[in-house]
């Protein structure tokens, strides 16, 4: 398995900065996602670990060895690009094999190594089949195969998603994190879906115009965002503008248009300006009449609207004209008028702004 590390990783476009001073470490068969907005630099860090792109300034490392200079074909990163490419007259062994066969000769090994791979992706079925007879989740599946028939120290996933639909798309996470993890390959995944990375990454990192805002795993992501950008980007979240009333070891009191909050503490001891974070699903509602903790907030609200999903529901309340979103799960539907809010004080995060 291979060590991935990144140092000082720039580049520019012209006078555009896509890239400035990334550093990353990857370990050795991680699943390891670049996540971010349209324009944030993900494709081009993607892109330069290939080696289809050179940076401006740093370099790049396979188990401590320099391979920035190597082209694509001599630092084995393999990647997968968001259409398959898959030949049409080919069987799906032959394209699974295509790679082999520009490696040696055929040989026992070769055809035990394709056979591996095709159980491997569960399409050993449909091994003699041509790509088109194949269902689009069959097709990523033997796109992945072929890569991983060449044994890559790096495989490189550019969106492996995006051509699914919703459902298929759904099925396909467990499939992908499965696939990877069981090959032992260190894997590089970019996507902007930020539900795919959470489900499947073993660690993630969220960039911004270039720059990285937060490193780690999706539960650290998730629950202790550094910045209002990331709870923004990383979920769901109500995010409230505040100014600081007082601070102490236990936590924070912040002045908010919804009314003052108890919060955790901030990362930034002396920040100018503060955001509150609060998860939709981390929100209670209460009766005016129901018990309430006494390690919690409790906001008086109105409830607006509230949409039914199945599994789940989701409300929106007001408070002296901000508008929050509620999730409730099992859905809550028989809550109208007149309600309290109780969040607890864990959930109330303040943040940078």
């Amino acid at each position: 398995m291979t060590s991935v590390q990144l140092e000082h990783i720039s580049k520019r476009f012209g006078s555009t900065l896509a890239l400035d001073g990334i550093d990353l470490q990857i370990a050795p068969g991680e699943l390891f996602f670049l996540l971010g907005p349209s324009g944030c630099g993900k494709s081009t860090l993607l892109r330069i670990v290939a080696g289809l792109l050179q940076p401006t300034t740093g370099r790049i490392l396979f188990n401590d060895r320099d391979v920035t200079p190597l082209g694509t074909e001599r630092r084995s990163a393999v990647m997968c690009f968001q259409n398959y490419a898959l030949w049409p007259h080919m069987t799906v062994r032959e394209n699974v094999d295509f790679g082999p066969s520009l490696q040696g000769p055929a040989d026992n090994a070769r055809r035990q190594r394709v056979d591996q791979v095709l159980r491997l992706v569960q399409l050993d079925r449909y091994a003699e089949s041509k790509p088109n007879a194949l269902s689009g989740g069959q097709q990523q599946r033997a796109a992945l195969a072929r890569a991983l028939a060449v044994q890559p120290k790096c495989l490189l996933l550019d969106e492996p998603l995006s051509n699914l639909d919703a459902k298929l798309r759904l099925e396909m996470r467990g499939e992908i994190r499965r696939i990877c993890k069981s090959s032992g390959c260190t894997t590089i995944y970019v996507t902007h879906d930020q539900k795919e990375a959470l489900s499947i990454a073993d660690r993630i990192v969220l960039l911004k115009d270039g720059l990285i805002a937060q490193v780690g795993s999706p539960t650290q992501l998730y629950y202790t965002p550094r910045t209002s950008f990331v709870a923004d980007f990383i979920g769901q979240a109500n995010l409230l503008t505040a100014s600081i009333l007082a601070e102490n070891p236990e936590g924070i009191t912040v002045r908010t248009p919804v009314g003052t909050l108890r919060g955790a503490a901030c990362p930034d001891p002396t920040p100018r300006a503060v955001t509150v974070s609060i998860r939709p699903e981390r929100i209670r509602i209460l009766g005016p009449n129901s018990p309430r903790s006494p390690d919690a907030n409790h906001l008086p609200a109105k409830l607006v609207e509230t949409t039914f999903l199945g599994e789940s529901s989701e409300h929106a309340v007001e408070i002296d004209g901000h508008r929050l979103r509620v999730n409730c799960s099992p859905p809550l539907l028989d809550a109208t008028g007149e309600i309290v809010l109780e969040i607890d004080i864990r959930d109330c995060l303040v943040l940078p702004e």
